[in-house]
């Protein structure tokens, strides 16, 4: 019986092993998509304790306690950091085959040398060891994503942000390069009239431009775009429950903004036109100046509208959504295609039955121009864990190529999620070998590793182009 993670924890062959081991264990880490905080970062704090840096803000242990009984004072209530902590180490032995179970365990081997197993009885252990090492120099927020082997980080950013952090990251010369998303969901969604004219007050201060018609949003939306460019952003990033791709006229476009500014309520039609329009405009801005382009879809959010009320968005509420994809995405990326405006492009599905749809998809538009121009991103969210990640990969492998699949990232909000990487990296070499000792694929280890290694690290590197970031910047910067 093998022990419990252990070195070759998810490698079931020698040859996946050896390929783990060799190849794909010691590659750095491009983590192009999460929600980390950027002045946690600038800051390079330090937290004061386990729950703060692993249960505040993680949905994911947040819904596990709630199923588990547990109420909310311990979650996201008043009680205190070490009474939610026992509650969640008194939740961990019932989140057997969930996802957290392996996470969390590999998250206390990997960051603080804790191999024992989370429980009740362990608990008080486990807590006093890890909060004194986050106390050190050694485990602040920088010292973290070192410990990791993280080369970069995109971070996800709305457009009035000043970027500040950023600005204060780069000037402090830190090894580990921390860039701007450009994540204009707020700028589009007109699905509350009131919340998004207060938007646009926030954008008219940012941009310093008053906002009265259809061409002064653009403007707005524009310098702020430029803005993000200069600050070395090269990516965007859209989280969306499907793509919209309504005809339009900008004479339209223009109409129902007015009607948007003064308090009048929006069709279905006018809604979908709006937003059929804001994804072209910041499609089209994103080829202009080279950036790759993201589109999570099928999130169905805020489900519970009495903790949405109490607790607000991101709280562990949302679910996988059935929305129609294949169509408007169709349309969408075609009509970019065909006035030439298409960017590399990574597009997410939460809805396990989508992956076959996704992984055609993105062949459609794939035209040489660049190796792997239109991505199939990774098993996202409810889907990345070992099931969704191993479908993932399989229907990719099966319709694509998946050897310039650009691979794993967190879309984390936790500095201490970047095991799942390695956890990504174990599956796929197991994989591999799996059908190396099968006689499914040649026994050449060291061609299958080099594809492993580009999987892992060396095609992002070269999809996002990082290497020219500079003397991209500075072309944008020159024409805006």
């Amino acid at each position: 019986m093998k022990k419990f993670l252990d070195e070759n924890f998810l490698l079931s062959t020698a040859t996946a092993q050896k390929l783990y081991h060799e190849y794909a264990k010691d590659m750095p880490i491009i983590d192009y998509h999460n929600h980390l905080l950027p002045n946690e970062i600038a800051e390079d704090k330090n937290f004061g304790n386990l729950t703060k840096v692993w249960l505040n803000g993680d949905h994911y242990k947040w819904r596990a306690m709630r199923t588990n009984g547990v109420d909310e004072s311990y979650i996201t209530g008043d009680k205190s950091d070490w009474e939610k902590f026992e509650k969640w180490a008194a939740t961990v032995p019932y989140t057997l085959r969930n996802p957290l179970y392996h996470w969390t365990h590999l998250e206390l081997q990997r960051y603080f040398g804790i191999t024992d197993i989370l429980n009740a009885d362990s608990a008080r252990k486990v807590y006093d060891e890890a909060s004194a090492l986050l106390q050190t120099k050694e485990y602040s927020v920088r010292g973290l994503l070192e410990k990791m082997n993280v080369r970069m980080v995109c971070t996800t950013d709305d457009p009035v942000d000043n970027l500040q952090y950023h600005q204060q990251i780069k000037e402090s010369g830190w090894k580990v390069k921390v860039l701007p998303a450009f994540r204009p969901d707020k700028a589009m969604n007109v699905d509350d009239m009131a919340s998004f004219n207060n938007y646009l007050t926030n954008l008219e201060k940012a941009a310093d431009v008053s906002i009265s018609t259809y061409n002064d949003y653009l403007a707005a939306l524009k310098k702020r775009h430029d803005f993000f460019v200069t600050n070395q952003c090269s990516i965007s990033d859209h989280g969306l429950e499907e793509v919209y791709a309504e005809d339009y006229t900008t004479t339209e476009i223009a109409g129902i903004f007015a009607k948007i500014r003064s308090g009048g309520a929006l069709s279905l039609e006018e809604n979908r036109k709006f937003k059929s329009a804001m994804l072209v405009t910041f499609a089209e801005w994103d080829w202009e100046k080279g950036f790759v382009q993201q589109y999570h879809l099928g999130a169905l959010r805020n489900n519970n509208s009495r903790m949405l009320k109490q607790l607000g968005p991101d709280t562990g509420w949302d679910s996988i959504g059935d929305f129609s994809q294949a169509k408007a995405l169709a349309k969408f990326l075609n009509r970019l295609d065909t006035n030439n405006t298409l960017a590399k492009t990574i597009i997410y599905n939460l809805n396990p039955a989508d992956n076959e749809l996704f992984a055609t998809m993105i062949g459609n538009f794939n035209d040489g121009s660049a190796a792997g121009k239109i991505q199939w991103g990774s098993g996202w969210w409810f889907l990345d864990q070992k099931d969704g990640m191993t479908r993932q990969i399989n229907a990719l492998s099966n319709m694509g190529l998946l050897s310039k699949f650009v691979g794993m990232l967190t879309d984390s909000r936790s500095f201490l999620s970047f095991p799942r990487h390695e956890y990504f990296r174990r599956l796929l070499c197991n994989m591999f070998g799996e059908e190396v000792e099968n006689g499914e694929l040649p026994n050449d280890t060291g061609w299958i590793g080099q594809v492993i290694q580009d999987i892992c690290y060396n095609n992002a590197k070269n999809y996002f182009n990082w290497q020219y970031l500079g003397e991209r910047t500075a072309a944008s910067a020159a024409t805006a």
